[in-house]
C-alpha cells in the first residue's frame, strides 16, 4: 500500500454508528466500509428489517453487523459495546449519529417532547462517548464525531426550536470532550450537515419543496455520501491533528 493511499485507510479499524440503518448514517457507514474499516450499524429495529442495509455494505465488500439497541438507555448501551467487543472487537471510532427531529414551534412543543429530544440527541450522544472513550484511552487512540447539523450555527428557519438546541449542545461537547481526551491520542469533532437529500426528506416534502429547497443552496442538495467522505476524513490518519473542530457540509447554505 503507498503512502498515499495508507494515509485514507482504515483496514483493521472497526467502526460504531449509531442510527445508521437509513440515510446519513448509512452513507457514513458505507464510505466507511470503502475505506476498509468494519462496520456495526446500530437502531431500534428489527434484525430482519436491518438486512437491507446491511447488504448495501458488503454488496461494495463491506464486513458489517447489526445491534439492536436503545442509546439513550445506559445499561443498554453498556451492554452494546461489550458485546461488540466480545464477538466483534474492540471499538475504534464512534459516530454519534442518532437523532430525532420534530418541526414544532416553541407554543407546540411539550416538556415530554422536549425532553425526549435531548435525551436522543445529546444524552445518548453522552452514554456512548463514556462507553467509547473509556475503552479508547486504554489503547491511546479513538475517534468519536457527533454528527450536528448547520442550526447549530445559524438556528432552525421554522419552529425547531428544541432541535437546533440540541444540535448547539453537541458541538459544546464536542469541543470540551476533545480537551480531555487528546492527552490519549483520542481526537473528538463534529460534522455539521446542511440540507441532504434522503428517503426521509423525499417521504416528508413534495417534489416542489425539495426543489426549491435545492434552489436555495449555491451547490444544490448534498447526499449522505457527502457527510461520510468528511466523517472518512476526520477517521483517518490525515485527521489525526484535527480535534474540537467543526466541519460544515452545507454546500454554501451557511458560510461562516
Amino acid at each position: 500500500m503507498s503512502a498515499r493511499t495508507a494515509l485514507f485507510d482504515l483496514s483493521g479499524r472497526t467502526a460504531l454508528i449509531t442510527g445508521s440503518c437509513q440515510g446519513i448514517g448509512l452513507g457514513i457507514a458505507e464510505v466507511l466500509a470503502q475505506m476498509g474499516a468494519r462496520i456495526i450499524l446500530n437502531d431500534l429495529i428489527s434484525n430482519e428489517d436491518a438486512e437491507p442495509s446491511l447488504n448495501k455494505i458488503r454488496r461494495i465488500g463491506g464486513d458489517a453487523i447489526y445491534h439492536q439497541t436503545d442509546v439513550t438507555n445506559e445499561a443498554s448501551v453498556e451492554s452494546m459495546f461489550s458485546e461488540i467487543e466480545t464477538n466483534f472487537g474492540l471499538i475504534d471510532i464512534l459516530i454519534n449519529n442518532a437523532g430525532i427531529c420534530y418541526p414544532h414551534t416553541i407554543e407546540e412543543i411539550s416538556l415530554t417532547e422536549w425532553e425526549a429530544m435531548l435525551k436522543v440527541n445529546i444524552t445518548a450522544n453522552f452514554l456512548c462517548a463514556r462507553a467509547a472513550f473509556t475503552r479508547m484511552k486504554a489503547r491511546k487512540w479513538g475517534r468519536i464525531i457527533q454528527i450536528s447539523s448547520v442550526t447549530a450555527h445559524q438556528g432552525a428557519l421554522f419552529g425547531h426550536v428544541h432541535y437546533a438546541a440540541s444540535k448547539g449542545a453537541q458541538l459544546s461537547f464536542s469541543k470540551t470532550l476533545a480537551r480531555t481526551a487528546a492527552p490519549h491520542k483520542i481526537t473528538v469533532n463534529s460534522v455539521c450537515p446542511g440540507v441532504i437529500l434522503t428517503d426521509l426528506l423525499q417521504r416528508t416534502y413534495s417534489a416542489e419543496k425539495i426543489k426549491e429547497l435545492e434552489e436555495s443552496v449555491p451547490l444544490g442538495l448534498g447526499n449522505p455520501h457527502d457527510v461520510g467522505a468528511a466523517v472518512g476524513y476526520l477517521c483517518s490518519e490525515s485527521g489525526r491533528y484535527v480535534t474540537g473542530a467543526t466541519i460544515d457540509i452545507n454546500g454554501g447554505m451557511h458560510i461562516r
